[in-house]
């Protein structure tokens, strides 16, 4: 298995889109989503905006997951951080090491930047591979408001 992690390019629209479903709908994520956010989640990650990038992993010409990461800053930390705001990874591909594999595409890429994520406390095996790349748990209760 030769994976390959690359920018998300126009063709992968419809496939990322039916991964975020996938994704917004298991219970690795709290929110739902919907068509608009996956559609504008898409359109950010094609755009040149400083602020969103978006991967897609590739096994030969078939795409198996996506990555997204957003960039901002920390006060806590004192500098620049990289989000990594969505992991998906089809399932039968799962465990074989697409997701450290990523981790690892994103540390390359923003060696000096501040790497943060979230992630639901009974994700097991996702927090397990976190941790092994020397995550650490924050106590933290985060609140947002979408300005709905």
């Amino acid at each position: 298995m030769d994976i390959t992690i690359r920018k998300m390019q126009c063709g992968d629209s419809a496939i990322v889109i039916d991964m975020m479903r996938k994704f917004y709908s298991s219970p690795a994520v709290i929110t739902n989503g919907s068509e608009k956010i996956f559609a504008a989640n898409v359109e950010n990650c094609l755009s040149d905006s400083p602020y969103v990038e978006g991967f897609v992993f590739v096994d030969g010409e078939k795409i198996i997951g996506y990555g997204i990461t957003a960039h901002g800053y920390s006060t806590e930390f004192g500098g620049e951080c990289i989000w990594l705001e969505d992991i998906f990874i089809a399932e039968e591909y799962r465990g074989r090491g697409v997701g450290s594999k990523f981790i690892r595409h994103v540390k390359k890429i923003y060696p000096d930047k501040i790497l943060r994520l979230e992630s639901e406390a009974d994700n097991v095996p996702a927090l397990k591979i976190y941790k092994q790349f020397g995550f650490k748990e924050l106590p933290y209760l985060e609140l947002v408001c979408s300005g709905d």
